[in-house]
């Protein structure tokens, strides 16, 4: 099916969620053409050491983000996959700042690549964290027989 498709499939329940979805405890909330946005309320269980949210936890919301805006655009039969991610981390994050959101769009796609950005806010819509990524775009491989 269409990325589009896919995705809706997803948040709807009909399709099970990625397993890093339920491993870091974040859902699917938005999905529109050029555009996702996933959601989690951190917990204590996202904590580095020194007491707020784990960077690489900032970096897979965003990445999922702007990876899952690139699918949304993506026919039947082609995939994507990230080529890089750069993170600027602009706020620490912890339980008492509650649920965040990651919003992804795509900023450009051509017939290979894709751009892509990610913005993760707070309940306020306050900037904590921005993501760039990079996404290469391919036919999805023929199973094997």
């Amino acid at each position: 099916m269409a990325g589009i498709d896919f995705l809706r499939e997803v948040q709807a329940g009909r399709l099970p969620p990625a397993p890093i979805g339920r491993t870091v405890d974040f859902a699917l909330d938005e999905v529109e053409p050029g555009r996702a946005v996933f959601s989690l309320t951190p917990g204590e269980e996202h904590y580095n050491p020194i007491g707020s949210m784990h960077g690489g936890v900032f970096a897979t919301l965003l990445d999922s983000a702007a990876g899952c805006a690139v699918q949304t655009l993506l026919p039947q039969g082609m995939a994507y996959t990230s080529l890089d991610l750069t993170v600027k981390f602009l706020r620490r994050v912890t339980v008492d700042t509650g649920p965040v959101r990651a919003v992804g769009t795509v900023v450009n796609k051509g017939r290979q690549t894709a751009l892509a950005q990610a913005q993760l806010v707070d309940g306020a819509d306050r900037l904590l964290a921005h993501a760039t990524s990079s996404c290469m775009i391919f036919p999805v491989p023929a199973p094997r027989v």
